[in-house]
Order: structure tokens, then C-alpha cells, then sequence
């Protein structure tokens, strides 16, 4: 008698799903902002963290958007905020959504957008974006007409 094959489920658990959103990372410091109405715009192009499923590395490019406020974020210390990513595991659609949150919560910016370009894995890419200020949901902007 043969055995009918079926397709492997691969589910991912709540462990997965939110590795690596809450692991202390260093602070991104800041400085007081002597200008007002301009955009600063920081490339990473050597991003790299864990698959929290596979363990493997996941390679791709940050770009960071920011209007600033009353503080800039100070590079060093965004430097190695970003270099703790290397050993986290940490699927990278939190990854883009958390260094969004982190930043916006160490400079206040008055508008700023993180987006990140990842390497094809499998024959795919990845691009994720998120916005700040976030649009709240039942608003009239995030309802369908």
C-alpha cells in the first residue's frame, strides 16, 4: 500500500512571531536640532540579521527618513543599535516596524520613514516600508471608498 504524500504545513508560533521585539538593544542617542524644515536621509547597506525560523542570516539595505524636530539621532550610537541586529533573530517585517518605533521614540521626528530592501531568499524580495506618523485605523485616510 503506498502512502499519499501531502504538503509539509509550516506554521510559524508565537515564538517566532514575535522574536526579537523585545530584546534590549543599545539606546539611539541624540542631539539638539538647530534647524527646522529639512529631511536627513541615512543608508545602511549592510544590514544583517537572523531568520528567527531558520537561523540563517538575512542580508538587505535600511534606509532611514526623517524630518527632525527638536533632536537628530547622533550616528555612532545608531550605528551600533543597527549593528545588534546582526546576531537577533528577528523576522525582518519586526525589524523595519521596530527600528521605526525605537527612533521615533529616541527623537520625536515630525515625520520619518523606514524602509527595508532585503537580498532575495528563495527567489524572492522583500521590501517593507513603514511611515510615521501612523495612520489610525476608522480614520477617513484608512478607510476603502
Amino acid at each position: 500500500m503506498k502512502k499519499k504524500r501531502t504538503a509539509q504545513k509550516f506554521r510559524m508560533g508565537e515564538k517566532e512571531a514575535t522574536s526579537g521585539l523585545k530584546e534590549k538593544l543599545p539606546p539611539i542617542e541624540t542631539f539638539p536640532n538647530q534647524f527646522q524644515q529639512y529631511e536627513i536621509k541615512i543608508e545602511i547597506p549592510e544590514f544583517t540579521s537572523l531568520c528567527p525560523k531558520t537561523g540563517l542570516p538575512d542580508f538587505g539595505t535600511i534606509s532611514i527618513r526623517y524630518v527632525p524636530k527638536d533632536h537628530c539621532m547622533e550616528l555612532k550610537s545608531l550605528k551600533m543599535y543597527i549593528l545588534a541586529y546582526r546576531n537577533l533573530g528577528i523576522f525582518y517585517e519586526n525589524a523595519v516596524n521596530r527600528i521605526l518605533e525605537d527612533i521615533v521614540r529616541a527623537c520625536r521626528p515630525v515625520s520619518a520613514v523606514v524602509t527595508g530592501e532585503f537580498n532575495p531568499r528563495g527567489g524572492m524580495k522583500s521590501v517593507i516600508e513603514v511611515r510615521y506618523p501612523r495612520s489610525r485605523k476608522g480614520s477617513a485616510s484608512s478607510k476603502k471608498k
